[in-house]
């Protein structure tokens, strides 16, 4: 069974979907494996470092699609979807909330267009989250690039000079990313402070040495569904909280957001009179600007300057590590290729009535057949990757049961959180 890897088109896109390790590991299991060339030069993988693992690399993509059964890239590649073969699989982050266009297309190529960040989190499925991969880096990297903008040193330092006061760091939200950088800017000596809509996840930012900031009543306490989602709060509540949140961003350095709701714009966290009212020379990372961002002021790919204050809105943070961030993509592929195609009788089949398999196939067969997107008009709006859309009002909330939920999740898609409006009889 042959597996081909595409150049990511995307120039904003540094990473790739399979390492020279990952190609030992699949040929191991029987595949052969075929990579175009310079796909994985910018995650420093050379032709010669694939080649070396087994790899044969094509710099024609009619040689490189010529008899393949699959495709995997990290970004949805449409641009090429008119030379794929009819009826291959495609594995990647398809990004399928509103893009009807695209899915007919893949459709219409009898193509089995699997989208990983439609994973379950399932115990067994935990080596093929991609979302929580990416997310755990670009945590990580928010802090650095926070970090490289901030004008003063991180630590408390005591000096001959005098003692330098350690910097005030603010994350909200602490999913797989809030997390990372509540741990990164810990090990840098940052004080770091979080909040959260979940009431459980106090403990977790307290077990990594931050404080966590909420207006902790009767009804927050109980604000937790059995599910783990939060319930929707009352007005009263709302006022209180964004009063004290407000009030802590005043005195903050640095602050990083990381709220994304699936399938739609990304939630106003930070307003414009709070960025105004930080310390002159303070810095916000919108871990969310992909999707319209949580700063009111955020602009995609750019750093701008709202008062003295630095507003950082890089797209793929996790591209901007992208030796690691490939690694782990990369895993998380061959984890699922090797749970969906199996050896049977000496041959590799696939397997669809997996559970994994069910849950992440969105076409097949000519159709759309994931019920979230079968009919597009459930289907949540939300901005294109790489749009500087601030149409923050677009979409509503899927409806599920007799329920309409909205969750919050941290950046790449980690639940932080959710609404749920309950309706009545």
């Amino acid at each position: 069974m042959k597996i081909s890897i595409v150049k990511e088109a995307d120039p904003q896109e540094s990473r790739v979907a399979i390492t020279p390790d990952t190609t030992r590991r699949l040929i191991n299991k029987g595949f052969a494996v075929h990579v175009e060339s310079k796909a994985g030069l910018l995650s420093s993988f050379t032709d010669s470092e694939y080649e070396a693992a087994g790899a044969s690399i094509h710099k024609k993509r009619t040689t490189l699609f010529s008899e393949t059964n699959i495709i995997l890239s990290v970004r949805r590649p449409d641009k090429s979807v008119k030379e794929f073969p009819e009826g291959i699989i495609l594995i990647c982050l398809l990004d399928p909330f509103d893009q009807e266009a695209a899915l007919v297309k893949l459709a219409a190529k009898k193509t089995r267009a699997f989208a990983m960040e439609l994973m379950p989190r399932v115990t067994r499925a935990q080596t093929m989250d991609v979302l929580s991969s990416q997310a755990n880096l670009a945590g990580y990297q928010a802090v650095l690039e926070a970090t490289n903008a901030f004008t003063k040193a991180l630590p408390m330092m005591m000096t001959a000079g005098g003692t330098i006061p350690a910097a005030k760091v603010f994350i909200m939200g602490a999913g797989v990313a809030g997390l990372q950088a509540i741990a990164t800017a810990r090990r840098l000596g940052a004080i770091v402070t979080a909040t959260d809509v979940r009431p459980a996840s106090k403990e977790q930012v307290e077990s990594l040495g931050a404080k966590f900031i909420a207006v902790e009543d009767e009804e927050f306490r109980s604000a937790e569904t059995s599910s783990g989602y939060a319930k929707e709060m009352s007005d009263e509540y709302k006022i209180k909280q964004a009063d004290l949140v407000s009030k802590h961003i005043a005195k903050q350095d640095i602050v990083i957001t990381t709220a994304l709701i699936p399938g739609r714009p990304a939630p106003i966290l930070v307003s414009e009179s709070m960025i105004n009212s930080m310390p002159s020379g303070s810095v916000i990372v919108d871990m969310a600007v992909e999707r319209g961002g949580n700063c009111e002021s955020s602009e995609l790919g750019k750093v701008i300057n709202v008062n003295n204050v630095q507003v950082v809105g890089y797209p793929n943070l996790a591209g901007r590590i992208p030796s690691t961030a490939s690694s782990l993509y990369a895993r998380n592929l061959a984890s699922f290729i090797e749970v969906i195609i199996r050896d049977e009788n000496g041959a590799l089949g696939i397997h669809l009535d997996d559970e994994l398999a069910k849950a992440t196939l969105v076409t097949d067969q000519g159709k759309i057949v994931n019920s979230q997107f079968s009919n597009q008009d459930k289907v949540p709006q939300q901005p294109d990757d790489f749009s500087s859309s601030k149409n923050r009002g677009a979409g509503q909330p899927k409806t599920v049961g007799a329920q309409n939920e909205e969750k919050v999740i941290d950046n790449s898609g980690v639940n932080i959180g959710n609404t749920k409006n309950e309706e009545k009889d």
